[in-house]
């Protein structure tokens, strides 16, 4: 007698329309990729795994590690993957893999009638590897979604990080938010980058938008100032708010930089300090 996994191998081969048709019905059900994945392509990947799976047991492979069933791993790789991207749950993705017991199940029952322990034991063995595979298939949509969140948080620090040029040889770096080491990673690389771009002599830090400076945020901005110095540009710090004034005080932080209130106060000393000068022109009488 051939043993669950050359039966569950045979019935797969000779029943793969009907295990096929059923699948992509319960997966429909179960919202397992109904709505945003075309039925053409979740046909595809439902047809690609199980002839990928069926290879597997008839090579012997009785683990979802065993080399035999690389490919299927492969193919849940991606469907983990697009799934991840495309903003699929947990639940839904994982589905994708466990809603093929049920029609494997069916298709053994009405291999063996007759044959209630048959019936259970190629069960228990079918099983225990799709588990094996569906665990796999979390695992990779897990790291998936790690890759998506860090790449978003990497987009979100580029982007709430700009260098803006007000004139001619002055730079500004407005920042929002709390300075962490990752962060001030970006700020500094921005500020170096602007800073040879445009030539400038003076870039202007404005931490208005800083919820608060205690003496980390305050080491990461002596970082950053020190950076920028040695790359030719000196800095000036504005909207230091009474509160964080005070809180500074208490801490004993020093920026050892030239601060300023406001952004606008700022910009005037950056015009003295490069011979600049506004002058409010007067309107001419008609």
């Amino acid at each position: 007698m051939e043993d669950g996994f050359a039966a569950l191998s045979k019935i797969v081969g000779e029943r793969e329309r009907e295990i096929v048709a059923r699948w992509r019905e319960l997966l429909a059900m179960s919202a397992g990729g109904a709505g945003r994945i075309k039925d053409a392509e979740v046909e595809k990947q439902c047809r690609d795994f199980l002839s990928a799976f069926a290879d597997g047991l008839r090579a012997g492979a009785t683990a979802a590690s065993d080399p035999a069933f690389a490919p299927a791993r492969q193919l849940l790789d991606g469907v983990s993957r697009s799934r991840a991207n495309q903003g699929f749950t947990p639940t839904e993705t994982a589905t994708f893999v466990f809603s093929l017991k049920e029609p494997l199940f069916e298709q053994v029952r009405v291999r063996f009638p007759d044959d209630a322990a048959r019936v259970a034991g190629i069960g228990w063995e079918m099983t225990r590897i799709l588990d094996q595979l569906g665990l796999y298939t979390m695992e990779v949509y897990q790291r998936s979604r790690e890759e998506v969140v860090r790449r978003q948080q990497e987009e979100i620090a580029e982007l709430s990080t700009p260098v803006v040029k007000l004139w001619e040889g002055i730079l500004a770096l407005p920042l929002i938010g709390t300075l962490d080491s990752a962060r001030t990673q970006v700020v500094m690389e921005n500020l170096l980058q602007a800073i040879v771009d445009q030539s400038a002599d003076l870039a202007i830090i404005d931490i208005t938008g800083v919820p608060t400076v205690d003496t980390l945020v305050a080491q990461h901005l002596l970082k950053t100032i020190a950076a920028a110095r040695l790359m030719g540009a000196d800095c000036i710090v504005s909207g230091i708010r009474p509160q964080i004034a005070q809180t500074m005080v208490h801490l004993g932080v020093e920026l050892d930089v030239v601060s300023k209130a406001t952004l606008a106060d700022a910009l005037a000393l950056a015009f003295q300090r490069t011979g600049r000068s506004v002058v409010r022109k007067v309107a001419s009488k008609g």
